[in-house]
């Protein structure tokens, strides 16, 4: 008896035909699964990026105003240590001078820098670069007046799992 089961496991060493065959449907079911998953959670991977993005940009204009609104003395109380222009707004020229800093009249022992570096958008595909609106612009404004950097928004016209476009965020 013990001699019949073991010819039998050496006769039979490989998988049949037919179970390669399920074992491949099975396998292909379960990639054509996993791969929408996989897209919607880079997709999703990709707008957390844009999120944080654009909150560090905002935020890093955000603190140049306030500098400007203390550094001016318009706050009650608060020395001036800086004359702004007559139309000067408070806000950066551009978004470099969030890189590049500045002085604010002696109001820091040092150059405030606000940003290290621009974040990348995520969805920029043809390296337009970030969309900028100044204070004077629309707030849905799709074209920069050049006066001052107030706002900045993603140029792509990519729609977000939410439904809304991402140059609305």
């Amino acid at each position: 008896m013990i001699r019949f089961v073991s010819r039998l496991r050496n006769e039979r060493r490989g998988l049949t035909l037919l179970e390669l065959i399920i074992a491949m449907t099975i396998m292909a079911v379960l990639a054509s699964a996993v791969l929408p998953m996989a897209e919607v959670t880079v997709k999703r991977s990709k707008e957390i990026e844009l999120r944080r993005s654009l909150r560090i940009i905002r935020n890093a204009i955000d603190e140049y105003k306030a500098d400007f609104e203390k550094a001016s003395g318009k706050e009650p109380g608060k020395q001036q240590f800086y004359t702004p222009a007559i139309n000067e707004t408070g806000y950066p020229k551009e978004l470099e001078d969030l890189l590049e800093g500045r002085d604010w009249g002696g109001m820091y022992p040092y150059k405030r820098k606000y940003l290290r570096r621009i974040p990348r958008d995520p969805f920029d595909r043809n390296d337009q670069g970030w969309g900028l609106r100044s204070y004077v612009d629309d707030p849905e404004s799709t074209v920069w007046g050049g006066e001052d950097v107030y706002d900045v928004y993603s140029q792509s016209d990519a729609v977000a799992l939410d439904g809304t476009p991402y140059n609305s965020w």
